[in-house]
């Protein structure tokens, strides 16, 4: 990796791990408090807990000021039931877990193949929901 790229590629792992972890806490939530469903918060927590990938470059290169899609889109503000928020967060921390993968290629093998088993193991999620 160059160097001069790689605030930005720990930026992009940043705002990827933090979605995945924030998308994950939505879905674990619900089923913990709205459905008292034990076992499959516990799944989510678990899952969770995998993504915690800590490098003092995550906040050093977080520039929240400069992303230049912080503004929330209208499908983002709308959510009509509970199983929307479960279906929108989901597919957040889905999509999140890709990048994170594919990101992860260039810093550490080990973390991309965490991610890839994350992914998938949402993809069961997805069903049980």
């Amino acid at each position: 990796m160059k160097s001069n790229q790689e605030p930005k590629l720990f930026r992009l792992i940043d705002a990827n791990l933090n979605r995945l972890k924030e998308g994950i806490r939505v879905v674990e939530d619900i089923e913990r408090y709205i459905f008292d469903n034990k076992e499959l918060a516990s799944k989510l927590k678990n899952l969770r807990h995998q993504a915690q990938y800590e490098d003092k470059r995550l906040l050093l290169y977080r520039d929240i000021r400069h992303d230049v899609l912080k503004e929330s889109t209208q499908s983002e503000l709308l959510r009509d039931s509970i199983q929307s928020i479960l279906k929108a967060n989901i597919k957040r921390a889905q999509e999140s877990a890709r990048v994170l993968e594919e990101a992860m290629k260039m810093v550490d093998l080990k973390w991309s193949e965490r991610f890839k088993n994350i992914r998938y193991e949402l993809y069961d999620v997805e069903k049980e929901l």
